[in-house]
């Protein structure tokens, strides 16, 4: 027996019977042998992590647009955090830990430079449209061609819209997603200024907790508490709608129309323009994009792909490459 199948018969005997045992999988798109030591969602957890789509997520936007200071959260710590919230649940529930962590990974793989304000300006400016689950899907699937199992690909397109996804585990990332996001863009704002912790309505300090680690603590314990009860993924009306509360206090005072996103716009511009620009000389994209046209992927497609793949700091580079003038010196004789 190898330590896969070990490891698969002890997911028989400690995971729930509403559980996605990796034996159950529906499989991948393409044939792969089985790894003799790593069950199939093991495997694909590894394939995201060493994938070039996750090592970008150091140098993607969370909300704050090129704040400064080193504590301001990026697209990678923001999924590490999911990762570790819908773990937690999972573990308690006694779902598949390592199906819940893959989806948690590779969730946010296709978002953009500059955070929802890169999404907003592709989903603007593209004929076909640009939603960033859709593209962290295009991402595993088309452009890194991970070739990961049915039900994470499910989790990770799933994790944000009014489709569910097919498996609890898949579940736990829309849920987890909005706790990690709240509660971590309340701890940057207070960070940078833009509110004090006494701002937020006292009801939801009373309801939910007066600091992150409370409020965290009370949303998970609530989507502990409804799984225990009703075997689904869920959150009791009260804590949620509480949180839904909270959520809507964040667009209010920081995501909306406030100092930290007065630079959104430009970002929004930057990035259309480069779009415009690349739509209209395809010749220019490099040669990974080129071949996704030669192979029948649309033009506006690959041009998204491009600058979706890029970092902050890459987009600025491009920018500046393309559209602002070389200096140079002329010796005069």
């Amino acid at each position: 027996m190898t330590v896969r199948e070990q490891q698969q018969e002890r997911e028989a005997l400690i995971l729930a019977d509403w559980a996605t045992p990796s034996s159950a999988s529906h499989g991948r798109q393409r044939p792969m042998a089985e790894c003799p030591y790593r069950t199939c969602f093991q495997r694909d957890r590894d394939r995201i992590i060493h994938s070039k789509a996750f090592r970008r997520l150091s140098n993607k936007t969370q909300v704050f647009i090129s704040p400064e200071g080193d504590h301001y959260r990026a697209r990678l710590t923001h999924t590490l955090e999911v990762a570790q919230i819908a773990r937690t649940v999972a573990r308690a529930l006694g779902l598949n830990e390592d199906l819940t962590e893959a989806i948690a990974l590779g969730h946010d793989l296709g978002h953009t430079p500059f955070g929802h304000a890169g999404e907003r300006a592709l989903d603007e400016v593209c004929p076909l449209g640009f939603h960033h689950n859709e593209q962290s899907l295009r991402m595993v699937d088309r452009l890194e061609e991970l070739n990961l199992t049915y039900e994470v690909r499910d989790g990770i397109v799933c994790h944000t819209g009014a489709k569910k996804a097919d498996t609890p585990e898949g579940r736990i990332i829309h849920y987890a997603d909005r706790i990690a996001y709240i509660n971590h863009d309340i701890d940057d704002a207070v960070r940078g200024g833009l509110i004090a912790a006494e701002d937020i309505p006292g009801s939801l300090l009373d309801s939910l907790g007066d600091s992150h680690g409370r409020r965290i603590d009370t949303m998970v314990t609530a989507m502990i508490s409804y799984g225990q009860q009703h075997r689904e993924i869920g959150m009791d009306s009260r804590v949620h709608d509480d949180m839904m509360a909270l959520r809507e206090f964040m667009f209010n005072h920081v995501y909306q129309g406030t100092e930290a996103q007065s630079e959104e716009q430009r970002a929004r511009n930057m990035l259309r323009m480069l779009y415009e620009y690349f739509d209209a000389h395809p010749e220019e994209l490099p040669e990974d994009y080129q071949r996704l046209m030669r192979e029948g992927d649309p033009r506006e497609r690959a041009v998204c792909d491009y600058i979706a793949c890029m970092t902050d700091r890459y987009s600025i580079a491009t920018y500046k490459r393309i559209f602002i003038p070389k200096s140079w010196n002329k010796i005069e004789a």
